[in-house]
């Protein structure tokens, strides 16, 4: 799934009136989360979130009034590997906090395969996407009779398009 909004965590104390930075923290890879979980949980008052997108390997986002506030922590906390040098403002990470939909970059008539469910591994050709509800309309190539089948954006692979 992609950069999950579910990722980020945010404090109670945090106010859009104080004037904070965002800093990159350095992780062991597949341990971002719990890096961010461990932060969060420390309860520091100069600490207001920790993100930790599913598209960013190995790094921590966070949000704080002053990187030494944290950098002192880090020691503490498991598989954190220390504060990437410089800070970033909320411009440069906003596009982690808003989740992209699973049926972008898939048009009508692009040929996929099913990759979950019960017609896993079938090819199949894109008649209908709803991006409301993040489902695609497919019909089977392989199927004697032809019936449209809908699934969600994250169940099909695009094989080929016919935007290329």
């Amino acid at each position: 799934m992609a950069g999950d909004v579910d990722d980020f965590e945010e404090s109670e104390e945090a106010d859009d009136d104080h004037d904070t930075s965002i800093f990159a923290v350095k992780t062991t890879a597949s341990q971002e989360r719990t890096v961010a979980d461990m932060i969060m949980n420390r309860e520091e008052p100069s600490i207001h979130a920790a993100l930790a997108p599913d598209s960013l390997t190995s790094y921590v986002m966070v949000e704080a009034d002053d990187a030494s506030v944290f950098e002192r922590i880090l020691d503490e906390i498991p598989h954190s590997r220390g504060v990437v040098p410089g800070e970033s403002g909320l411009g440069e990470v906003e596009h982690f906090l808003s989740p992209k939909p699973d049926v972008e970059g898939i048009a009508e008539g692009d040929i996929v395969e099913l990759i979950a469910g019960p017609f896993k591994g079938e090819k199949a050709q894109v008649q209908r996407i709803d991006e409301g509800k993040d489902q695609v309309t497919v019909e089977l190539y392989e199927a004697t009779v032809p019936i449209p089948v809908t699934v969600r954006g994250d169940q099909i692979r695009v094989l080929d398009s016919e935007e290329r």
